[in-house]
């Protein structure tokens, strides 16, 4: 028997050991690109003798990468901020009070996450030209915060549920604490492995999003990082070697985001997936 557990457990860590080095593949020939020089034409598979660390400088200056990461960072950070927030205040009496009422606004928030973003599009784009937010960060903030406060409240909801006991609550609550003193002190305080969990996916997907941004944020000055990567591959389809140095840039801070946050993930996915 333990023979066979070890061998299963020997033949999956096989298993993940291929996949990641499969993944890991095309992002070894983006660094290769990346680091080659001007007129290096040599296979991508081989390392460059001398590394073009400047590569990086130049695209970083000619796609105009740090207007497009300032809108960028700001866009991603408010939206986060936003679905913390309100997404969790929201799971809280969800959660709790069991009420017809809030089962249904439940199952409401998880009826809309099967609904493809892109079919509001044509309303949508309708609306902001009509109120004039068309080429500004809070547009983009609400369309993501709309976005992504169903999921974040079908995570926060389940790891509520499944993780804090409610004799906590009922403590604070003999003590005099009101209900958001409950919620503010004793319960968001728990909250930090499913908050990872939402970051990580909200942050990932609202810093890559193209398919709403290059319809509401058109004007130069307020391009995020994924329509001035597209414009840049267009005008330098010839130099990949300055657009792999920086498609790698736009995509560090997700890297660290995730290498930060990546202890606290699965727990908060898999417990704010329970019970949801």
């Amino acid at each position: 028997m333990n023979y066979m557990n070890k061998r299963k457990k020997i033949v999956l860590s096989a298993a993940a050991l291929i996949i990641g080095l499969i993944h890991m593949v095309p992002f070894y020939i983006l660094v290769t690109t990346a680091l080659k020089a001007k007129g290096d034409f040599s296979s991508k598979w081989v390392f460059p003798d001398k590394p073009a660390i400047e590569n990086f400088s130049e695209a970083w200056e000619t796609a105009n990468l740090s207007s497009a990461f300032y809108n960028t960072s700001i866009i991603t950070v408010f939206s986060a901020l936003l679905l913390i927030i309100f997404g969790s205040m929201a799971a809280y009496p969800l959660a709790r009070r069991q009420t017809k009422l809030n089962k249904f606004i439940f199952m409401l928030f998880v009826a809309i996450m099967v609904i493809p973003p892109l079919t509001a599009l044509v309303p949508l784009y309708q609306l902001v030209v009509d109120i004039g937010m068309m080429n500004t960060h809070e547009i983009a903030i609400f369309n993501n915060v709309a976005a992504y406060m169903p999921l974040a409240i079908f995570l926060y909801a389940g790891f509520i549920r499944s993780t804090i006991p409610k004799e906590l609550e009922e403590a604070a609550k003999i003590d005099g604490a009101s209900t958001l003193g409950i919620f503010f002190k004793v319960v968001f305080p728990l909250l930090k492995p499913v908050t990872a969990s939402i970051l990580i996916i909200s942050c990932v997907y609202i810093w890559n999003d193209y398919q709403f941004a290059i319809f509401f944020l058109q004007a130069e000055e307020v391009k995020t990082i994924t329509v001035a990567l597209a414009g840049f591959f267009g005008e330098n389809a010839n130099r990949m070697n300055l657009v792999a140095a920086a498609a790698i840039m736009a995509t560090l801070p997700m890297v660290i985001l995730f290498l930060l946050l990546q202890k606290h993930f699965v727990k908060g996915l898999a417990s704010g997936s329970v019970k949801g």
